[in-house]
């Protein structure tokens, strides 16, 4: 099957945390020997980030380092989709694209009618600006992939979309796995970015201040911290480390005892049930994990068991200070979280589903012209 993606980018991962799984999605279809090609903008925001903070040194490592991700650099003014989208069974267009491109898509595939087509859905702006996602033309679309039943039911309800699949996140377990190493340099390590106001008050509930009030050796990495929050961090004493290659978070986790989740506010009071991919690659690397309230209503986890829950920052400090005291306790939080996560929640799973989602609209074709 030759499979056709449309990223914003799978070089790039400088505020752009769906690049994991995205890249994941990609080598588990290639693994099964499907023909996979990836389209990202030559101009796309992420990647123009990266470049002017770091310049082309993280692109070359990328290449270097994933080179069966090849990725097809286009100018949005010229692309040429009867050119790209030849020969193509299945097309997956991300949410990241622009609402003109998705648009031109779905005309492409009601004049050929020659392969099918769906939207992925990553992101909470369905709920946080509706309107802007109202601009996506799905109406040539067979349908959405949606990160969560909570997500699916606003396509369900607004008439965005007539078929709709819950199709989570998921660890690319070739790259997130277990690195532990003797010689830890550290008690707590956070990997996650500012979130645009959307969890400043969380931040300094459920880490600087556990942090400040166990004097923990602890460090933060991530992009677009304010001077305000970086301050708030050196107060408590931690290290602000900047921008961290989605690829290096394995090695970073092996070398701290213990991690956080800090959920966004519009996933933990609109969207729930979405862990977002940090829980996920927390989890893949064996790491123990304390999260800040959110509801896992669909049943992915189990809270208690693969990691411990803080319904305020009183309890942030307890059950941290219990994970780094209990080796014990820790090792076996840590091994629980890795074995759900192996058996329901790898790349793998999700290109199973992603196969059984095709072979679903096939057949329904199939009938279709049958009828007729």
């Amino acid at each position: 099957m030759r499979v056709i993606l449309f990223y914003h980018s799978v070089i790039s991962d400088w505020n752009h945390g769906n690049a994991h799984m995205l890249r994941g999605i990609a080598r588990e279809l290639q693994v099964r020997g499907h023909e996979v090609r990836i389209y990202e903008p030559a101009d796309g925001w992420s990647l123009e980030q990266l470049r002017r903070e770091r310049g082309e040194e993280p692109v070359r490592r990328f290449h270097a380092l994933f080179p069966h991700l090849e990725s097809r650099l286009y100018d949005p003014a010229r692309l040429d989709l009867d050119r790209a989208l030849d020969g193509a069974d299945l097309v997956i267009v991300h949410e990241w694209n622009e609402p003109e491109l998705v648009e031109r898509i779905g005309a492409h595939r009601t004049e050929s009618r020659g392969y099918r087509l769906l939207f992925h859905d990553t992101h909470h702006r369905a709920v946080t600006d509706p309107e802007a996602m109202a601009r996506y033309d799905l109406s040539e679309y067979d349908g959405v992939l949606a990160f969560g039943e909570s997500l699916c039911e606003v396509y369900r309800e607004r008439g965005w979309a007539e078929r709709v699949w819950c199709w989570h996140e998921a660890a690319d377990t070739s790259l997130f796995r277990p690195m532990r190493v003797r010689d830890q340099v550290g008690d707590l390590v956070w990997i996650g970015n500012w979130g645009d106001e959307e969890r400043t008050t969380e931040l300094y509930e459920f880490l600087v201040e556990p942090v400040r009030a166990l004097q923990l050796r602890a460090r933060v990495y991530g992009v677009r911290y304010p001077p305000a929050g970086r301050r708030a961090l050196a107060g408590a004493g931690i290290g602000y480390a900047g921008w961290l290659p989605n690829y290096e978070v394995p090695s970073v986790f092996g070398r701290y005892r213990a991690t956080v989740h800090i959920p966004r506010r519009p996933y933990r009071e609109r969207l729930v049930g979405i862990p977002t991919i940090r829980v996920l690659e927390a989890l893949a690397c064996g790491i123990p994990l304390v999260t800040a309230p959110w509801e896992d209503s669909e049943g992915l986890f189990r809270p208690g068991e693969d990691f411990l829950i803080a319904r305020d920052g009183i309890e942030m400090q307890s059950h941290l200070r219990a994970l780094l005291l209990d080796e014990g306790l820790s090792e076996e939080i840590a091994t629980s979280g890795l074995q759900r996560v192996l058996e329901r929640h790898t790349c793998a799973h999700r290109v199973a589903e992603l196969i059984a989602i095709y072979e679903e609209l096939e057949g329904v074709g199939k009938e279709r012209v049958l009828a007729s």
